[in-house]
């Protein structure tokens, strides 16, 4: 298993954007599908959104169409375009393969904080 790197967030206003970026070290044409997660305090972790390797998305119902995924091979990178923010979408995200759940279930990222406040 390789190490997960997930960037990008920080506070921002409600409506506003921020894209998420996740970065392994496995090429990710080894990866068939990869999934960001997302988990708020005292919540347990949900699956936010998720692509497979022939582009095939699918999003929880709380973020569809405000939230898209997307990756580039090329990069190893996965990015979640997160945008119309509210403040329940405050949260640590992380990334993960797998498309029904969690495949690295012992190896996750440090995460990135995301904040949505006024």
């Amino acid at each position: 298993q390789a190490r997960l790197v997930e960037s990008g967030g920080g506070l921002v206003q409600p409506g506003g954007s921020l894209r998420l970026t996740c970065t392994t070290q496995m090429s990710m044409y080894s990866i068939n599908a990869m999934g960001w997660y997302r988990q708020a305090p005292g919540k347990e972790r949900e699956l936010v959104a998720a692509i497979i390797s022939d582009g095939g998305t699918k999003y929880a119902d709380s973020v569809k169409g405000r939230f898209t995924i997307s990756r580039d091979n090329a990069k190893n990178t996965v990015y979640l375009q997160m945008s119309r923010l509210k403040p329940e979408d405050s949260a640590v995200y992380y990334c993960n393969p797998g498309w029904f759940g969690p495949l690295w279930d012992d190896s996750w990222g440090q995460g990135t904080q995301v904040t949505v406040s006024s």
